[in-house]
């Protein structure tokens, strides 16, 4: 009995069928063009597709066909493996340890394009593959900017929901210090800005503007730094817990999240930094083990160790027999954290204590004050691509005096689980849904 599938009429209706249905989830009906070329390949054969493989009738050495048939498994894997990584899953590593406790550094996990609906590709001229910079590189991008598509979302199982952990682009990674990819650009100025300062303080000179220190401290790390800049699809991928969406209110009170004045539904991976003062002796290695703290997050000196710790270790080491104290270390309340969104003085925010803050949501108005605009006003003028000026004490967004704004997209509020270790929302701000990118799916493999 003959095989079905080795009939060419029966390939080209499962490929044609399979190909139509993916145009019609991708929601871009040009590419039904392609169908051309099925026909072609499996039917008419006009075209010599696989120009790279040897003729039927044409004789060669073993050896040679052996390769070009290696050449076309090659081909066909990247192939692929491209349209897997674009539109289904990808594989990302933990990087830091801003998870610790629930993801550890260095664990393989694939990340679900489908959860929230794949984002088609907004920089499609790219290296297969890689994210942003080619193989044995530090600086050579792996993409080309010549064609940049609108962000659009094809559809998916379900929407980011309130905890789960999520893979998203650096919403501040536009702009980036080559030589110091691991700080932001934005953060690297504001701490340049407050050493320009401070040291002007200690010389006893005349302090300047805000304005320009900002502009001496950009000067300065552009003339010692490469400055990039990068796509929305081709920043730096992070990996955080969404705590807030669109539409919530979102306050911290003393480390912990509350929304819509509720406390965040607690979960076991939930952790602190903590001082904890032995007796004089050292806690062993198999204690530091047994509490899964990373190397890079232990601090100690003589006595005095600081460890991020879950509530329920913190406990348990408390119970040790050389542990004297241990204390949660929060920041007080009312204390600025320059670094802190929305990185503005009336704001007295930190780590611990912060907000209230609205997350935007897409069809939503606010009403627009000078006290609130620090807060939306990246949303406004650079997510949303509004031109936003202030003149005369009154607000402007393209070139009209206005007192509410409507936001065009949904945002997110996303943070790491290790609170005192982690450069999240709390530094830069709201996530955009376009910067979305999938939802931590599987962890398939943990090294210590």
């Amino acid at each position: 009995m003959k095989n079905p599938f080795k009939n060419k009429y029966v390939k080209f209706s499962i490929v044609s069928v399979a190909y139509i249905l993916f145009v019609i989830w991708l929601g871009s009906y040009w590419w039904l063009f392609g169908e051309i070329i099925i026909v072609d390949i499996y039917l008419t054969k006009i075209v010599r597709w696989a120009f790279w493989k040897p003729r039927k009738d044409k004789k060669m050495p073993n050896f040679k066909r052996k390769t070009l048939e290696w050449v076309d498994a090659i081909i066909f894997a990247v192939i692929a493996a491209s349209i897997i990584r674009a539109f289904f899953f990808e594989a990302f590593t933990i990087p830091t340890s801003s998870m610790e406790k629930t993801m550890m550094v260095g664990d393989y996990l694939f990340v679900s394009k489908v959860a929230y609906g794949p984002r088609k590709p907004i920089t499609p001229l790219s290296f297969p593959f890689v994210h942003h910079t080619m193989p044995l590189s530090q600086k050579t991008k792996s993409f080309l900017t010549w064609i940049q598509n609108p962000y659009e979302r094809m559809a998916g199982f379900g929407d980011v929901k309130r905890n789960d952990i999520v893979v998203f682009n650096y919403p501040t990674g536009d702009t980036v210090v080559l030589e110091n990819q691991a700080q932001g650009y934005y953060d690297i100025i504001r701490v340049k800005v407050r050493e320009l300062k401070i040291m002007d303080m200690k010389a006893g000179r005349k302090t300047n503007s805000e304005q320009v220190y900002y502009n001496q401290a950009r000067k300065i790390v552009r003339n010692r730094n490469t400055i990039i800049v990068r796509p929305v699809d081709k920043r730096e991928n992070y990996i955080k817990r969404c705590v807030a969406l669109p539409g919530d209110s979102l306050e911290i009170r003393d480390g912990w999240v509350y929304i819509d004045g509720k406390p965040q539904k607690h979960f076991k991976g939930i952790q602190f930094n903590y001082e904890v003062i032995t007796d004089g002796r050292i806690l062993s290695e198999n204690t530091l083990e047994r509490l899964d703290v990373s190397n890079r997050d232990i601090w100690h000196q003589g006595r005095k160790y600081i460890l991020p710790l879950t509530e329920k270790q913190a406990k348990t080491l408390k119970n040790i027999r050389i542990v004297n104290s241990i204390t949660k270390l929060t920041q007080a309340e009312g204390i600025r954290n320059y670094r802190i969104f929305p990185h503005y003085k009336k704001y007295d925010w930190n780590e611990d204590w912060f907000g209230p803050l609205y997350v935007p949501k897409a069809g939503e108005t606010i009403d627009l004050t000078l006290d609130n605009l620090p807060l939306y006003e990246r949303v406004i003028n650079h997510y949303e691509k509004n031109d936003l000026k202030v003149k005369d004490g009154k607000i402007y967004i393209n070139g009209k005096a206005t007192g509410q704004y409507q936001f065009k997209m949904d945002y997110y509020w996303m943070m790491g689980d290790n609170r005192h270790n982690s450069a999240d929302a709390r530094f830069w701000g709201f996530v955009p849904e376009n910067h979305i990118v999938g939802k931590a799916a599987i962890i398939w493999l943990s090294l210590d």
